[in-house]
């Protein structure tokens, strides 16, 4: 099978981290569980400047190192890599990121997992004819047969693979989304979604 497995928040506890970074630059507290947007410029009530700088903040290497992975991860992107699937990490993180991103991978066991950055959101200056940058062109080439995702914005991306099968990764800002169609299945851990996909 093929996979296409998310970053931040599938992988990694991103908007946790962002919740202490929010807190220590601008005073803004703001508990994991009210953070009710993806755009966490709405989450964290920021202006545009003190969300450039936040973003600026929780993407230095320093700091996408620390980023705790969420349990079980690597444990099931191994199994799943064990028994022949490809596994694809397809991140919205900006081109910038890809080094350390790909070091955080391999410092957790994934080393095997390919990574690739996709411009999601349009808000990305993407390094061009790179053997890691995806843009929607090429994307749109690509077929997977399960995906993992978090993010409600992202569920379009999906929409010229009719069959694909989407675990949406259980978070406060997915939790009031419709899902498209019957093909997506909210999944609270990453053993939920073993037992999914293993199926």
């Amino acid at each position: 099978m093929k996979i296409y497995v998310d970053f931040d928040d599938c992988l990694c506890e991103t908007a946790r981290a962002f919740t202490v970074i929010a807190e220590r630059l601008f005073g803004k507290k703001v508990p994991y569980e009210d953070v009710r947007f993806f755009n966490l410029k709405s989450s964290f009530d920021l202006t545009d400047d003190e969300y450039e700088k936040m973003m600026i903040e929780g993407h230095l290497p320093e700091i996408l190192l620390s980023y705790e992975e969420t349990p079980g991860a690597s444990e099931v992107l191994n199994a799943w890599i064990d028994q022949g699937h490809e596994v694809s990490i397809i991140t919205g993180r900006p081109a910038s990121s890809y080094e350390h991103s790909r070091k955080w991978l391999d410092q957790h066991g994934l080393d095997r997992a390919r990574l690739f950055t996709l411009n999601k959101y349009g808000r990305d200056s993407f390094i061009k004819n790179s053997e890691f940058n995806l843009e929607l062109e090429d994307y749109y080439k690509m077929k997977f047969d399960f995906a993992v995702e978090d993010s409600p914005m992202a569920f379009r991306f999906f929409d010229h693979m009719p069959d694909l099968k989407i675990m949406v990764f259980d978070r406060p800002w997915n939790r009031e989304c419709e899902f498209p169609n019957k093909n997506y299945t909210r999944c609270p851990n990453w053993e939920y979604i073993k037992e999914k996909v293993n199926k």
